[in-house]
């Protein structure tokens, strides 16, 4: 999170550059207010958005909330509670701005009116009921009658705080394109009054399938890039984890306990996955002591305890998938019968081509590559994965071990034609180079598919 006084990209607005006015403000001051800004700022709008009603409306009230403190406490001093002081003065702004523009519109005055009687007590602003805000802002970001990417772009810009411009570069969207999809977002929550609120019990778990999809969206663009010259995207994997330790501690269901696991245990890889140069290494060619060991043991701690609930599902199982490869000091260590009874469960639980891809290696990896190849033809014909590049590469890599070179190559040249990132698309050539020199057969050069969702 940016800090408040350095951050340019909140200093350039116009209704912001008074900020550059009071610079002077002594240091202690302005740094309680950037440490309050990082850390709470956030939950500030969330409770402001409950008390107006309002995205923008709510957003300019943060802002001038912060205004109104580097200004009134290098001389009054910083409140016992920096947060309610600050939901307050966001909230009273609020209330001032809708009174200068009733002129404009005549609907304005009794919503002035109505926000000025509620909720008069800061600490109702404060605590549990915070917590509260954050899991009400979540949901409704992830609403079903918002479009995927508008999800997507809501919770990052909302709940995360990441610019328009830093969300259009993670996702190779225009930030024009991008704002326009955010600005829709919002009015299509005032307009259909989509309610500030935690699902009810008996809606709550297909609310909660949606907030988890997006968040393992998140996560899966910063593990595997779908485009570009990097791997991964560490910002956006980072900002995924950020939030789904937050939904796990708001609402600790064994499956937000599930899929915060599996982003732990998957990204705790990180630091191995590429090398020095940014080249793609496969899971069975990296270096394990690189792996993250307190990530590790989180994450499995984590699936640990949401397999013992009973209630465990599709983001539970993938953890427990990467739990055993973590588990495993070295490649030709790793349980291949046991992950492929796990994949056998999650296929059930959660049949997808990806899924079957995945269990397609892991079949290879037990039984040899010719078992796999039959498994990877089978879903080819089917149709499902004929544009996804990791199938075409997996297939060409049993064929390879296989030593069919000629259909090798032929097949790493329809992963390369349909690979995006640029790692992966040198990795890609380099096996079409060792086809034309002495073969390698090695079980270590099979890596699974990512994580990544077909429902995309």
């Amino acid at each position: 999170m940016m800090a408040l006084t350095l951050d340019a990209r909140t200093l350039q607005a116009p209704r912001y550059t008074r900020l550059l006015m009071i610079q002077s403000a002594p240091n202690r001051t302005r740094e309680v207010l950037d440490t309050v800004y990082r850390s709470e700022s956030r939950r500030i709008l969330a409770t402001l958005i409950r008390l107006l009603g309002d995205f923008d409306l709510a957003e300019d009230a943060l802002h001038d909330a912060f205004t109104a403190a580097l200004e009134q406490w290098p001389r009054a001093g910083v409140p016992a509670n920096p947060r309610a002081w600050l939901v307050s003065a966001g909230r009273f702004k609020a209330i001032d701005t809708l009174r200068r523009r009733t002129r404009f519109d005549a609907s304005l005055p009794d919503l002035a009116a109505h926000l000025d009687t509620a909720a008069q007590d800061p600490g109702e602003w404060d605590g549990d009921g915070v917590q509260d805000d954050r899991l009400r802002l979540i949901f409704t970001c992830c609403h079903p009658a918002l479009s995927p990417e508008a999800q997507i772009a809501l919770i990052l810009r909302t709940v995360c705080g990441l610019t328009t411009e830093e969300i259009a570069r993670a996702f190779l969207t225009q930030p024009a394109t991008l704002a326009q999809r955010i600005v829709r977002a919002k009015a299509k929550i005032r307009v259909a009054r989509i309610p500030y609120e935690v699902p009810t019990r008996a809606d709550l778990p297909d609310r909660l399938d949606a907030v988890l999809h997006v968040i393992y969206l998140v996560f899966n663009e910063g593990y595997s890039a779908s485009s570009g010259a990097a791997v991964t995207r560490h910002d956006l994997s980072s900002e995924a984890i950020r939030l789904g330790r937050l939904l796990a501690e708001l609402l600790p269901d064994p499956e937000a306990l599930g899929l915060l696991a599996l982003m732990l245990l998957q990204d705790s890889r990180r630091a191995a996955r590429t090398s020095t140069a940014g080249e793609l290494i496969l899971l069975g060619d990296q270096d394990r002591s690189l792996w993250n060991r307190e990530q590790i043991a989180e994450g499995s701690a984590l699936v640990e305890r949401a397999l013992s609930s009973r209630e465990f599902g599709p983001y539970t199982l993938q953890a427990a998938l990467a739990a055993v490869h973590a588990g495993a000091p070295t490649a030709e260590a790793t349980d291949w019968a046991q992950i492929v009874g796990l994949y056998d469960v999650l296929a059930r639980v959660h049949p997808s081509p990806v899924v079957e891809l995945n269990r397609a290696v892991a079949v290879a990896m037990c039984d040899g590559p010719e078992a796999g190849l039959a498994l990877i033809d089978r879903l080819l014909a089917g149709g499902a994965l004929t544009d996804y590049h990791l199938a075409h590469s997996a297939r060409a890599d049993f064929l390879r071990r296989l030593g069919r070179a000629e259909q090798a190559a032929a097949a790493y040249q329809k992963a390369l034609s349909l690979a995006g990132q640029e790692p992966e698309r040198r990795f890609i050539e380099g096996r079409l180079r060792e086809l034309r020199g002495p073969e390698k057969d090695s079980r270590r050069d099979v890596d699974l598919a990512p994580a990544r969702s077909t429902r995309r």
